[in-house]
């Protein structure tokens, strides 16, 4: 069982149809199945991987984007939260675990899906009350009418391979009978975790009933649930499958615990597999919430260790990098992630339009990453300083609400203008945030065509006036002070389309963003004195409203 023989099942090859026999496969798990997990079991070894089960109305609010700056395709919420993300490298080998109960959603998401994946599951074994809500999961096994439609439905419906992972029923003849109906349906392949649904990992795996589900189907059977009691090295896979006598071995939590199990030359000690976890993380941006949990698993048994404890106080991707000592990577990583983020938004540009009250607003594409602001100041941070220190016009922001999914977008309003983001977030403060990097891009305060938030141009003091270009509208040839380079580094976002649908919005009025405490949001360390304040931000205000007159005049 191993990425060699792939040729002689015909699985694993470009354009080839996966198959299920002799193989090795990361199992679907809650959390831990995101895309660095799964990058990394087939690193060392593993020949298909499951991502966590993902429930069809989920998947049905999704928009599909091609991602070019990680190159990966994403599948987005419209507050731009990623529910699935894959990559050419797993494209062969992924399998999309579905949670559904019903055969026209099951569908609709295999059929979005089915360029990008080379497999659907349907999950019919997980005994937790997420999945088993709204009869998915483990309540659909005495539910043999419905498993028959939905199963059907998908191998008669897409041209990916369709597989369903299973429980075994309270008693064999049950069990036996469940899987030759799945069997009838076409499917390739049938995973078995050799438990009841309401047994948990401290009872024994079901070897026998395993084995006799395998003897009793002509597909594929697929062993799951053999991890501490019988695999704990690579060489207990094949102990495992022999044992069962299936085709091929799922494995759960001990690749939760050491991804390594999949190396055929030995489990790695966990430093080595966290480091290579942590660079598919940052290569791909996971999220540091699921990140930490995922490095968490792979310290099991560690829990005394130093870097444990470390973990569990990290704030961001970053604080957990340095414990692994990877600042570096990190740091370069997240640099040219941000400038390739820059150069695309500043391709798109802002869209100018007149209100019926004959206010003018701007409105750009762009989010608000929080990771991006972790060693300088946010966009309210720069804005409130600016407004404060010279006395400006009192700034303020409305909100729109989405009912439906608390997602919020903001327009900030400022000297007779207003700015907005068309980017949904998921809180106030980061709609706020959003509108704000669109007002300090528009006045020109944002130079995107040129990496001016690099360490030694941070550094350097030096102060020129603001010279506009020749539209007027942004600033292509200046070198501002410190504080106008952490100015620079505020642009940075991801385009997203304006999300469809009817929408619920409710409009409130913001503080100025004066009473805001400066530096709130902000996770940087230090704070500009009011010295150095005092030396750049008239220079800065001077030249927003040199290029803002520009722009009017234009």
């Amino acid at each position: 069982m191993s990425n060699a023989e792939d040729t002689e099942s015909g699985g694993g090859a470009m354009g080839n149809r996966l198959t299920y026999a002799n193989k090795v496969i990361l199992a679907p798990m809650v959390r831990v199945g995101t895309l660095p997990t799964r990058l990394l079991a087939l690193d060392y070894g593993a020949d298909i991987v499951y991502c966590e089960e993902i429930i069809d109305h989920k998947m049905l609010q999704c928009e599909r984007i091609e991602n070019d700056i990680l190159g990966t395709v994403d599948y987005v919420t419209r507050n731009g939260k990623v529910a699935f993300r894959t990559c050419d490298k797993e494209r062969d080998k992924v399998v999309f675990q579905m949670g559904t109960s019903d055969p026209d959603r099951a569908l609709r998401v295999a059929k979005l899906l089915e360029n990008d994946v080379a497999g659907i599951d349907i999950n019919m074994g997980c005994p937790k009350e997420y999945s088993t809500k709204g009869g998915m999961g483990a309540a659909l096994l005495t539910e043999p009418d419905k498993i028959l439609k939905i199963l059907t439905t998908l191998v008669q419906g897409i041209s990916k391979p369709v597989t369903c992972k299973v429980r075994l029923l309270p008693s064999m003849e049950d069990t036996l009978a469940l899987a030759r109906t799945i069997e009838s349906t076409g499917v390739a392949a049938l995973a078995v975790h050799g438990r009841t649904k309401v047994e948990r990992p401290q009872h024994a795996v079901n070897c026998e009933a395993i084995k006799a589900v395998a003897n009793a189907v002509s597909i594929p059977v697929i062993a799951n649930g053999g991890s501490k009691e019988h695999i704990t090295t690579y060489e207990d896979i094949e102990r495992f499958r022999q044992q069962t006598q299936a085709s091929s071995v799922m494995i759960a939590r001990e690749a939760q615990w050491n991804t390594s199990i999949f190396r055929r030359q030995g489990k790695l000690p966990h430093d080595d597999v966290i480091k290579g976890y942590l660079k598919y993380a940052v290569d791909y941006e996971n999220p540091h919430a699921n990140s930490k949990f995922c490095v968490l698993q792979l310290l099991h048994g560690n829990e005394e260790l130093s870097s444990h404890l470390a973990v569990l106080k990290t704030k961001n991707m970053a604080e957990v990098c340095k414990i692994w000592g990877m600042e570096g990577y990190y740091d370069k990583v997240n640099e040219l992630h941000r400038l390739a983020r820059e150069r695309k938004e500043n391709a798109f540009g802002f869209k100018k339009r007149r209100l019926e009250d004959g206010t003018e607003l701007f409105e750009m594409k762009v989010k608000y990453f929080r990771k991006d602001y972790l060693t300088t100041q946010t966009p309210m941070d720069i804005l409130n300083r600016l407004v404060c220190h010279n006395q400006l016009p009192r700034p303020q922001f409305t909100l729109e609400v989405d009912e439906s999914e608390k997602n919020y977008r903001a327009i900030l309003t400022i000297d007779g203008k207003k700015y907005t983001s068309t980017q949904w977030e998921i809180s106030k403060t980061f709609a706020k945030q959003g509108a704000t990097k669109v007002c300090l891009h528009v006045m020109g305060l944002l130079d995107v065509s040129r990496p001016l938030h690099h360490k030694q141009q941070t550094e350097d003091k030096t102060t020129q006036e603001l010279k506009p270009t020749a539209g007027g509208e942004t600033n292509k040839d200046v070198t501002h002070n410190s504080q106008s380079r952490e100015v620079a580094t505020g642009l940075d976002a991801t385009v997203f389309d304006r999300g469809t649908g009817e929408e619920s919005r409710h409009i409130e009025s913001s503080r100025s963003p004066c009473e805001i405490e400066a530096g709130k949001e902000s996770m940087s360390g230090g704070q500009m004195s009011n010295d150095e304040l005092g030396k750049g931000a008239n220079n800065i205000v001077d030249g927003l409203k040199y290029v803002q007159s520009q722009t009017d005049s234009s």
